[in-house]
């Protein structure tokens, strides 16, 4: 990447970020005349009073005016598709916002949207070659490639959907995520995708303070779908075509966190005879807030979480000084992030006892 692309990559996200704060009031207001409102309802909401929910179209404006001044000169087939897609799920996500759409409706345009990238060749072409013998990897036909890159942009997408349980947390999380993207593609040598990433990233970073506890607007089906969806399809651009012997190594370490909480609250839910798709409070989040925490503190746990993944991911595309000062960072954070556990942990075990006794 050469001079000029560090200045798109820096003007990308500081762009996206002012833009993303001076809308997300005007997203406020709008939902409220829409009427799409987050009501507490039941004992799983985490918020006591009702909050506006439609903070991803200021998400969604940052980002795409950002990415659409600074990705001129980067325009590819890809990118368009990836930009129109885009559109498709935020059209989605405010419908899901004020109509709350049934799963099944949700589920049909969530694959036209991811359908549409992959149609303008946002594709995972190849795969590690775990058989052994001959090449690496294992090219794939067209029509894996369109299979398995849909399952990849729904799954992640729906992942960082469902940890949107917090307030800050899916839009934090998402940032660190974002970083993380971006880092890896500057080493790679993808401008395009380091400017997409600072953009989403910047947009991120603009929403958390309206976000952050006690929120003031939830970004709702609208913003998590959409983050989830680009930072998706910007792996399989940036990522996936880059490391093809270790393909899933990188991403699913970076993305790592929202990944396991599907897995490990869809998997609990079917071994108790419920739908992987039935809302409870057995996401990681929950467990927290279960052990003590306050929600601030277990939105810090879960930014401390991704992070340490993130730079692991960083850790394995990086060489050098890169490396050093990336395992410095990761063991830092560990030591904090175990140690205020079990403080915490302790403290809720010497309660559970005295109320015991």
């Amino acid at each position: 990447m050469g001079k000029t692309d560090y200045i798109f990559l820096a003007g990308a996200f500081i762009m996206a970020l002012v833009l993303s704060f001076a809308c997300t009031p005007i997203a406020r207001n709008f939902a409220y005349k829409i009427g799409a409102i987050d009501v507490p309802r039941d004992k799983r909401r985490m918020h006591k009073k009702p909050i506006p929910r439609l903070g991803g179209l200021a998400i969604f404006s940052g980002f795409y005016v950002s990415a659409l001044v600074f990705c001129t000169q980067y325009m590819t087939k890809e990118i368009r598709g990836a930009l129109i897609g885009a559109i498709v799920i935020v059209a989605l996500g405010i419908f899901d916002d004020v109509l709350a759409l049934k799963p099944y409706q949700k589920f049909v345009f969530q694959l036209i949207a991811t359908a549409i990238p992959v149609y303008f060749g946002v594709r995972i072409s190849s795969l590690p070659n775990i058989f052994g013998g001959g090449s690496a990897y294992i090219t794939l036909n067209i029509y894996l490639q369109y299979i398995i890159t849909i399952i990849w942009l729904l799954g992640i997408l729906n992942a960082v959907n469902l940890i949107d349980g917090l307030d800050g947390l899916a839009v934090g999380v998402s940032a660190i995520m974002a970083v993380c993207v971006t880092v890896i593609v500057i080493l790679l040598q993808t401008p395009a995708v380091a400017i997409m990433g600072a953009a989403l990233a910047g947009a991120c970073l603009g929403f958390i303070p309206y976000n952050f506890n006690p929120a003031k607007l939830f970004m709702g089906d609208t913003g998590a779908m959409f983050i989830g969806y680009m930072l998706a399809v910007m792996s399989v651009m940036g990522l996936f075509k880059a490391y093809a012997i270790i393909a899933f190594a990188i991403p699913f370490l970076i993305f790592g966190l929202p990944i396991f909480d599907m897995i490990f609250v869809s998997m609990r839910r079917m071994l108790h005879g419920k739908s992987p798709m039935s809302a409870d409070k057995t996401h990681l989040h929950h467990r927290l807030i279960e052990l003590g925490f306050t929600q601030k503190q277990a939105v810090a746990i879960m930014y401390a979480i991704a992070a340490v993944l993130g730079l692991i991911a960083v850790l394995m595309a990086g060489e050098g000084f890169v490396r050093a000062i990336v395992i410095v960072i990761i063991a830092f954070i560990v030591v904090i992030m175990c140690s205020l556990i079990m403080y915490k942990h302790r403290i809720h075990k010497g309660i559970k006892n005295d109320e015991q006794n």
